[in-house]
């Protein structure tokens, strides 16, 4: 099948022609005549597979009769970040290079002013991520009721963002008949139910079995320690090992991981830029071109950065972090091995990371093999025994955790010193009997760091408590130690 089959418009077949494609993806050629028919659709595919050809080219189609009004936009493309909204309105620029159509992006990073201007003009087509467009709404410079197609795109990284919310409230907005055009990657139930609200009948297309991970992509899992320099170090090692290795996306979990591994690999020689959630809009811009145009070999991203990066190269993933929903792990391999091409994928894995392993094995079906010697899943720790299992880390803690104190079990607290100024007051004696047995000056010690008592507090004492009664050598007992808590002037109780 052929472009020249779907029932596109003769401008939409001669931009398609132009821009250099010959025949339609698995999710183009059965998503397209549905659309056209203003059918509601429900497309599950994964990234890479041409979901945004599937809304694009039969929207173009349906444009072509009718015109804009002020303020009031005849389509809406809700997208989860700016980088998948301003990859939509390129492909809307390139392809709708034969029509007069008008288009307004709407997300963060970018004049407001500048937005509501284009509104105002009108737009036959607005594409914007949820945060931005309910902006402009409730500014009262937008006007949801004629809207006669929408398309939520990426909805499954819509539920991960916790955009869902606004979502329904967008759709509400919107008038009831209408076209929506639905695609997602996977289909949790809180999306499933989305789509059972504001779905009306939608047929629904599947082109992959959700999940999945393209068969052309050598996927390896490798051991890694959990000290973070020593895993920045396996990586470098992979990365200096990689065989054919054009160019490489590294994804963390964190932001602030990106930053770290991007200058532990600048600092070692590596070309390497790094993109997160954080950056501006011109910045995270100026960088993805660079990993386009090739002048940037390696782009470490997180999770959110990176969804739907139209990239069409990548040979090499590297996971410096599991990604802890299973989700993740397809999203991200999704980033090579595209159109028909070979790739690679790597991740790298500590003892700890084990569990979201067996969730990605679950989800993807089958297990990964692993690279190189030594590699196997930590096994899965009983339920019950996260504290056992933290005492045995205490020996090599600084003992400075939740307040600086340490942490014995319970059982060694019952010989411990009294623990506050109420109990020292109240119970000198028991305090007595615990400094005597001369196993608690570890505790005490703890004790004494945190309320730092002055050193002289020692020369004072013959002074100051030379004329007590004479329970003090009860008190002080065979030992010279002295806590520091029994130095201080304490009033005697009136019993």
């Amino acid at each position: 099948m052929t472009f020249n089959d779907l029932g596109l418009s003769e401008k939409v077949l001669d931009a398609v022609q132009q821009a250099g494609f010959e025949k339609p993806t698995p999710i183009q050629e059965q998503a397209i005549p549905v659309a056209l028919q203003g059918r509601d659709v429900l497309g599950i595919a994964q990234t890479g597979t041409g979901k945004t050809g599937a809304f694009v080219l039969p929207m173009l189609t349906q444009l072509e009769k009718g015109r804009a009004r002020a303020r009031m936009p005849r389509t809406l493309i809700i997208e989860p970040t700016r980088e998948l909204a301003a990859q939509v309105a390129d492909a809307f620029t390139s392809l709708g290079q034969n029509h007069k159509l008008t288009m307004a992006l709407l997300i963060g990073g970018v004049s407001f002013e500048d937005q509501d201007r284009k509104l105002g003009r009108g737009v036959d087509v607005l594409i914007a991520t949820p945060g931005r467009l309910l902006d402009h709404f409730e500014r009262g410079k937008l006007l949801m009721n004629g809207v006669e197609i929408l398309v939520i795109d990426e909805a499954d990284r819509m539920l991960d963002m916790g955009f869902i919310p606004d979502v329904e409230r967008i759709c509400k907005l919107l008038p009831p008949r209408r076209q929506t055009l639905f695609f997602s990657a996977t289909m949790p139930s809180e999306i499933q139910r989305l789509v059972n609200s504001f779905l009306k009948d939608p047929v629904r297309i599947e082109v992959a079995r959700p999940s999945s991970t393209a068969a052309n992509v050598r996927q390896a899992l490798v051991k890694a320690s959990s000290e973070a320099k020593a895993k920045r170090e396996t990586l470098r090692g992979l990365i200096r090992g990689a065989v054919e290795l054009k160019n490489a996306i590294v994804f963390c979990n964190r932001k602030r991981d990106v930053a770290v591994v991007h200058r532990s690999l600048a600092r070692h020689g590596f070309n390497a830029g790094a993109l997160h959630g954080d950056m501006d809009q011109h910045a995270r811009m100026a960088t993805l071109d660079s990993f386009r145009n090739g002048e940037i070999t390696l782009l470490v991203a997180s999770d959110v950065a990176a969804r739907g990066l139209d990239i069409p190269e990548v040979s090499h993933i590297f996971n410096f972090d599991v990604p802890t929903h299973a989700e993740d792990y397809v999203h991200r391999i999704g980033r090579t091995g595209r159109a028909g091409r070979s790739g690679t994928a790597w991740t790298l894995v500590t003892p700890a990371e084990s569990k979201y392993v067996r969730a990605i094995q679950s989800l993807i079906g089958n297990d990964l093999p692993w690279e190189g010697a030594g590699g196997e899943l930590a096994e899965e720790a009983p339920r019950g025994g996260r504290g056992r299992g933290r005492a045995k880390d205490a020996p090599h803690s600084k003992g400075r955790d939740r307040g600086g104190k340490a942490a014995p079990a319970k059982e060694d607290r019952r010989d411990s010193a009294p623990q506050t100024r109420k109990a020292q007051l109240k119970e000198p004696e028991a305090a007595a009997a615990t400094d005597m047995s001369g196993d608690i000056r570890p505790e005490i010690a703890a004790a004494s760091e945190f309320e730092r008592p002055a050193p002289r507090a020692q020369s004072r004492h013959p002074k100051q408590r030379g004329n007590e009664k004479s329970g003090a050598d009860t008190v002080f007992g065979e030992s010279e130690y002295v806590p520091a808590f029994l130095l201080r002037p304490t009033r005697a109780s009136s019993k």
